[in-house]
């Protein structure tokens, strides 16, 4: 009997397209392609995404499913594509020292996949169903080793992936990534790149 194809989703927070992010994002998507699987690329600047307005309609709603929300965009479009992966792939270069902007606005969003009425103290996580696997891409302007211990901006990343339904299996940072106006991966990143989405397709 023939095995479904895995169908991997990323998401892309960078504002470059063919920067240090997106090469290593189609590197691995492309690995997991060739491995037979069905990859989709979000690119979150192409998409129309409204900044969460914090009414909580979404939130409010009982039930294992993710809430509503009455905001017009392309999020739901999104999150369905999501939700009928097996695999994601969240990726983002760091600013501020933390992800960009676009995807912040994409990550407050998720709170759908909480319960949170104006009577509870905090969200509760609707299901902690984890049954997908997820890679996440860093890229920063300093070295990839003082990134991972200064910022917490992979273990955001890591949460926002287990919200999604999926574990994280693997971080591929990409570190003196702003060294010039258009830069490489690199031999090693994209070697990583490639072992990463053979994985995510098996």
């Amino acid at each position: 009997m023939n095995k479904q194809p895995k169908k991997i989703t990323a998401i892309v927070g960078s504002y470059r397209k063919g920067g240090i992010i997106e090469q290593a994002v189609d590197e691995i998507l492309g690995a997991a392609h060739a491995e037979g699987a069905e990859t989709v690329k979000v690119f979150l600047l192409d998409r129309h995404i409204e900044f969460c307005t914090n009414c909580r309609i979404c939130a409010g709603q009982p039930g294992l499913k993710r809430g509503i929300c009455p905001l017009q965009d392309d999020l739901t479009e999104i999150l369905d594509t999501i939700e009928g992966s097996d695999a994601l792939v969240l990726a983002s270069p760091m600013n501020f020292w933390t992800v960009t902007a676009v995807m912040k606005r994409f990550m407050e969003r998720l709170i759908c996949y909480s319960y949170w009425p104006w009577s509870g103290m905090a969200p509760k996580v609707r299901s902690r169903k984890i049954d997908k696997r997820a890679v996440l891409v860093i890229s920063s302007a300093a070295p990839s080793l003082l990134a991972r211990i200064s910022t917490r901006m992979a273990g955001l990343m890591k949460g926002v992936a287990l919200l999604l339904g999926a574990k994280t299996a693997g971080t591929l940072w990409i570190g003196l990534a702003a060294r010039k106006q258009e830069q490489d991966i690199g031999w090693l990143a994209r070697k990583r790149a490639a072992r990463m989405g053979r994985m995510l397709a098996l």
